[in-house]
């Protein structure tokens, strides 16, 4: 009776493949797209033509920027830097955490200065900005850094 190789015998060895590459624009792009719809079906469901608006504004227009600004400054880093080689959530929450920082003061700046303008005076745009630019730019630095460390090679540490 001739003998059959097992399942594991058979099956040829998996190639180490390489982490797919960081590509900015599509990047950008998901991070302008998702937003838009989400906060879009958002406004549509509960019939706020204001979330309607922010939507495609202030929420995917943060997220957006954010996306490219973090996202530009990961492709330049140097292999090994903090940020490459510290623990992958520890990172990615630092940098959403600093941007939501960083978009507070902006958006807390901007809901005292644009009503100033007389334009803006009777517009609820931006009593928007203290929350919706912090939200989007946390969520925008949260994923793009998570999945920028997802495409660097793994090191394996020495023992």
């Amino acid at each position: 009776m001739p003998t059959t190789a097992s399942t594991e015998e058979r099956r040829p060895a998996a190639p180490t493949a390489a982490p797919p590459p960081f590509v900015l624009w599509r990047e950008v792009l998901v991070s302008y797209a998702a937003p838009a719809v989400m906060a879009g079906i958002g406004g549509f469901a509960t019939g706020q033509s204001e979330l309607k608006i922010a939507a495609v504004t202030t929420i995917a227009g943060t997220s957006a920027l954010v996306a490219a600004l973090v996202g530009a400054r990961h492709r330049r880093r140097p292999a090994g830097s903090w940020a490459e080689r510290g623990p992958r959530p520890l990172v990615t929450a630092l940098f959403g955490l600093g941007a939501a920082a960083v978009a507070l003061a902006v958006g807390m700046a901007g809901w005292q200065l644009l009503p100033r303008i007389p334009a803006l005076a009777d517009s609820p745009w931006p009593g928007r900005l203290r929350f919706d630019l912090p939200v989007s730019a946390a969520i925008a630095a949260t994923a793009i850094t998570w999945r920028w460390r997802g495409t660097r090679p793994r090191r394996r540490r020495a023992r």
